[in-house]
């Protein structure tokens, strides 16, 4: 089985799915890869969620972006999947996801994103395609990618 996928305004998120993704937002960005900052930066509520839920509980989410907001275009951010289920590589199943609710609710097929630069390979699997150098974002190296 995989995750059930579904994508909410931050107005339609409820409280109990508000403190599963930022848990799971906190589990890996700030505890898993070690690294302070401010995950909780003000754009949540500008963002639509992609959620992937298993079990009853978030295992996958990421943020969707209209054009102009983060990038010039459209754009995909807080890419995460829950540790426990990552050997089941819903990672594809999320981008996916996440390309088709930016078709669907934004009318957008240019994508930008600011990945992190092991997952470049990842992220060329499913078009994305590396735009200029790599930068460090929060002490992470990140490199900026492309589906236009």
């Amino acid at each position: 089985m995989k995750p059930i996928f579904k994508i909410k305004r931050f107005n339609e998120l409820s409280l109990t799915e508000l403190y599963e993704l930022l848990q799971l937002r906190s589990e890996v960005f700030v505890v898993e890869q070690n690294c302070v900052y401010q995950d909780i930066d003000g754009k949540d509520m500008k963002a639509l969620h992609l959620i992937g839920e298993y079990d009853g509980k978030i295992v996958a989410y990421a943020r969707l972006f209209s054009a102009g907001y983060y990038f010039d275009n459209a754009s995909i951010g807080r890419v995460v999947i829950d540790e426990k289920y990552r050997d089941r590589k819903w990672g594809h199943d999320l981008i996916k996801e996440a390309l088709e609710g930016i078709k669907i609710h934004f009318n957008a097929t240019a994508v930008t994103i600011s990945a992190q630069l092991y997952l470049k390979k990842f992220y060329e699997a499913h078009g994305f395609k590396q735009e200029g150098e790599g930068y460090l974002e929060d002490g992470i190296p990140h490199i900026k990618m492309n589906i236009l």
